[in-house]
């Protein structure tokens, strides 16, 4: 097993600028399984969870649904750098506020949810999805969890129309409101059961056909010249001591000098690399527009990285992740790089939108 050299080591407890040394993690990539279902998630069970994630009768507002901001049109995100919640009117980069409010804007750029059936994996047998690290800061775990945390935001979905305690109960009493949700949900409706169905229909919303996954699982034209020359140069160059597994990521926090705005907190989960053709803008910040930016952000981190492990003056630097230190992107191969991720996205992933909700309001993007 490779270990960090002992003057890495030195410097980081020295300095006080980097965080603490692990062993070097397997930076093997794979591919990801063909399904994510669970046996609970029938047709039906999916087709429910469809109507309520596209259904703004979850808000307290009655204005925002989950795919305001997780939209098919943006691979399933909202290709905002970050996102509008109630008090704003349209889809995607058009989205504006549209009222005066004193809702502190959301300052964490909105991930897809393409494949987050998948997070935590690190490969098929170790996968457990009750445990699935969510969020940039990994505060809670599993789709389930996940789906009820936006409902009670202010910011997100609640606005002041409710407490965030009435958030959750409030939405049951609206569902139980209208006939054809006490019909599909066929027993009684609770804040769980309508997580698990909106868990159920995001679990179908996977990408596991990309050109890397035909490739790895054995197909020799997967992958075009320049991709396969990528792939060989994202590792050599230590990108995969983060982004690994299936999911191309370690689902860990890191600290690479970007702090949060929002909070103290200056360490983020590593994202997938899976996707991104489709999901711009880049980071926790959503700061950066191009992958070539992204590239270009790497490469000047991990100079600065190098010269303060050559003496320099660490005290302008917030703490980073030492792993930094084996980062050695080169300029040339920044093209090769950038082709490879893009055989990490799928263009035929599942855009598909129901014609209505039950609760008879606008879709997300169909205002009247």
């Amino acid at each position: 097993m490779n270990h960090f050299p002992l003057r890495c080591i030195c410097v980081a407890l020295l300095s006080g600028r980097l965080l603490a040394v692990e062993a070097a993690p397997d930076q093997t990539i794979s591919a990801l399984p063909k399904s994510a279902a669970l046996a609970a998630d029938t047709p039906q069970q999916v087709e429910l969870g469809r109507l309520l994630f596209f259904d703004p009768i979850l808000s307290a507002t009655r204005e925002v649904a989950c795919a305001t901001c997780h939209h098919p049109d943006h691979g399933w995100a909202d290709g905002r750098s970050t996102p509008l919640g109630v008090n704003a009117r349209g889809l995607g980069p058009k989205r504006k506020v549209s009222k005066s409010s004193d809702l502190a804007p959301l300052l964490r750029n909105t991930p897809t949810i393409l494949n987050t059936a998948f997070n935590g994996i690190e490969n098929t047998k170790s996968h457990d999805p009750q445990v699935a690290p969510m969020f940039w800061d990994n505060r809670v775990q599993s789709l389930e969890s996940q789906a009820l945390v936006p409902i009670e935001s202010r910011e997100e979905m609640r606005g002041d129309a409710c407490s965030k305690t009435a958030a959750v109960p409030q939405m049951v009493e609206r569902l139980k409101a209208i006939p054809e949700y006490q019909k599909r949900f066929a027993t009684e409706i609770t804040g769980p059961r309508v997580a698990q169905a909106i868990a159920a229909y995001e679990r179908t919303l996977i990408t596991p056909d990309s050109p890397f996954d035909r490739f790895i699982r054995g197909d020799p034209d997967g992958l075009t010249v320049q991709q396969k020359a990528g792939m060989q140069a994202f590792q050599k160059a230590g990108c995969a001591l983060c982004h690994n597994g299936p999911m191309l990521s370690d689902f860990k926090l890191h600290s690479i000098g970007i702090t949060d705005s929002a909070s103290p907190r200056a360490d983020f989960r590593t994202p997938s690399l899976r996707n991104l053709r489709h999901t711009a803008p880049y980071m926790h910040n959503g700061g950066l527009m191009t992958l070539e930016q992204v590239l270009l952000f790497y490469d000047r981190l991990s100079d600065q990285v190098s010269e303060t492990l050559d003496g320099g003056d660490a005290s302008s630097l917030p703490p980073l992740d030492p792993l930094l230190q084996k980062l050695n992107l080169l300029p040339e191969d920044h093209g090769n790089i950038i082709s490879f991720l893009g055989a990490l996205s799928a263009d035929d992933y599942d855009r598909l939108m129901p014609d209505r909700v039950p609760s008879g309001l606008s879709l997300p993007g169909r205002d009247r």
